[in-house]
């Protein structure tokens, strides 16, 4: 029996006291009703505080009102036991064969199980990592290619449609410095000071000039405008290619220069107009966000006639907006602190709600350590670490899951020694590893001829104290996917599937699964054989939730 079915016989034990005259009228549906684990296992498979959220509404002490809910609970048949304990919480043993059904629950679903529907309805558009198309992705890039990812899959997992989008900064005076920068190695000069450096860029300039040596033949500003579109092309492929090796991929690519192309910047400034933000000082155009927390206002358009890179980001906004998203989710990194109130500024200004219809989470940076030293220049790019040069060293499950792991808005120390090491104390490998013992069990059971899958799964041979707390653990997955997505913090599905290899992993040590020499198999022997196979399901879903893969040998 799963949490949320626990909570809905909790609500209706609730409904039925306030039929009989224990309790005052109360409206039930409007409160969130907790079930989760109680710290100390003896007291019961599962626990609630739902009387000392409800008494003072109905007039009664907590005490006295869960007793009222013990007395009907009580009468349920998927309960073995129901108390009352402390203050007034109510903690649940479930009845051996109910907690034991939810094996056919999970194998029943198999992918589905997990997923939800509390954001059907709802669209998300998320945008992450939006590098410049002027070198390789690097380490800061990298923590959001799996984090913006993983947020995406928990929300779609919980029925919302979502869209990833990548936003093109191709636009403005870095895109010249760029194209100089690889005109200048192709050339045999050196490259301007403030231009872009590293051995990618003589790599850029090697590549164009072997494709179209007709190039070394133009003149001026025709031959920087060719080395500039040229080098930018190869740089946005190289970055696709590494996101789609990566595993993370991207249903939308929006260029900054086709935003102002296409007149979206215009249509963008006529909102803003529209709603009276817009005001002209000293021959420029300001938007004015104080009026929604930001700490100035915010030029649109110079004196000179020139739009700002604001102009862009404000265009953006609507343009997002106007293709029929409800949440726009800008992941952003350290450095942009400031874009926060900016950014909800803008929405307020744009007739929007900023507490609903913007969303701003911000990324701590990212540290690599190698034998005990900071690793704090890449083998290409020169003065940073790039994604590619992380997945060279631990691979991409290894680098996703590591990353996923923790929460975003504190800073991470990658330990790469720790991550290639084939040990428990390597969490990926830990879940990992999970996955592939209960594979190789139910191949071991295939090879003694125990087809259990033509035997009835009978829950009631599920006794053990460790098979208790394992299906506890695979009951919890569903409320920790919708948490992850509501929370917008996928690092809660990566310490679940821990939590959840852990209590696989006592389970084994403590219960035989499979039949000793020629002892009979037993139905105790088929039903584990059930769990694992369920625990194995629940573990490739969450795996799946994390872009990471659930391997079937190690």
């Amino acid at each position: 029996m799963s949490p949320e079915e626990i909570a809905v016989e909790v609500r209706k034990a609730v409904l039925s006291c306030v039929e009989s005259g224990s309790f005052e009228p109360v409206d039930v549906g409007n409160i969130d009703i907790v079930v989760e684990r109680p710290k100390d296992r003896a007291h019961g498979d599962w626990a609630s505080n739902i009387a000392l959220q409800i008494s003072k509404l109905i007039g009664l002490n907590p005490r006295e009102t869960a007793s009222s809910l013990v007395e009907v609970l009580s009468k349920v048949a998927h309960f073995e036991k129901v108390e009352l304990a402390g203050p007034g919480f109510i903690n649940f043993t479930l009845a051996k064969g109910s907690a034991a059904g939810l094996v056919q629950v999970i194998l029943n679903a198999g992918n589905d199980y997990g997923k939800g529907s509390s954001l059907t309805g709802r669209t998300f558009n998320i945008e992450f990592i939006s590098a410049n198309p002027t070198g390789p992705l690097h380490l800061g890039h990298t923590r959001w290619a799996a984090v913006g990812d993983a947020i995406a899959r928990v929300l779609d997992a919980n029925g919302a449609k979502v869209t990833r989008e990548f936003y093109i900064n191709d636009r403005g005076v870095q895109m010249d410095k760029f194209g100089l920068s690889v005109q200048a190695a192709a050339l045999g000069n050196p490259i301007p000071e403030d231009g872009y450096h590293g051995q990618y860029i003589k790599e850029l300039a090697e590549e164009i000039v072997k494709t179209d040596p007709d190039i070394l033949a133009l003149d001026g500003e025709a031959q920087f405008i060719e080395f500039r579109e040229a080098a930018y092309a190869l740089q946005l492929k190289q970055q696709q290619d590494v996101l789609d090796n990566f595993n993370t991929h991207f249903d939308v690519w929006t260029s900054e220069r086709r935003l102002h192309e296409s007149g979206a910047v215009e249509k963008g400034l006529e909102v803003l107009k529209k709603h009276g933000h817009l005001f002209e000082l000293d021959g420029a155009l300001w938007l004015r966000t104080t009026d929604y927390g930001d700490d100035k206002d915010r030029v649109l358009r110079k004196s000179n006639g020139e739009l700002t890179y604001f102009a862009s980001d404000t265009a953006y906004y609507v343009d997002k907006r106007s293709r029929g998203f409800d949440v726009c989710i800008y992941l952003l990194g350290a450095d942009h602190h400031g874009y926060v109130n900016r950014l909800k500024a803008v929405a307020a200004c744009a007739g929007d709600n900023p507490e609903v219809n913007v969303e701003v989470p911000i990324g701590q940076l990212v540290k690599m350590m190698k034998g005990g030293q900071e690793v704090r220049l890449s083998k290409r790019a020169g003065n940073i670490i790039t994604l590619e040069d992380l997945v060279d060293e631990v691979g991409v499950d290894a680098a996703r899951y590591t990353l996923i792991r923790y929460p975003v808005d504190t800073p991470l120390l990658l330990d790469l020694d720790l991550l290639i090491q084939r040990t428990n104390d390597n969490p990926v490998y830990y879940v990992q590893y999970a996955h592939a013992r209960i594979a190789s069990v139910l191949r071991q059971a295939g090879d003694l001829k125990i087809d259990y899958k033509s035997r009835d799964f009978v829950p009631a041979a599920l006794l053990h104290e460790k098979e208790s707390e394992l299906l506890g653990t695979l009951a919890q997955y569903p409320s920790i996917v919708e948490k992850s997505a509501e929370l917008r913090q996928p690092h809660r599905i990566a310490r679940y599937l821990e939590e959840l290899a852990n209590a696989y992993h006592k389970f084994y040590d403590a219960c035989r699964v499979l039949p000793q020499g020629e002892t009979e198999v037993t139905d105790t022997n088929i039903a584990r054989l059930y769990l694992c196979e369920a625990t194995k399901q629940v573990l490739a879903n969450g795996l799946d939730l994390c872009g990471v893969s659930a391997p079937e040998r190690m």
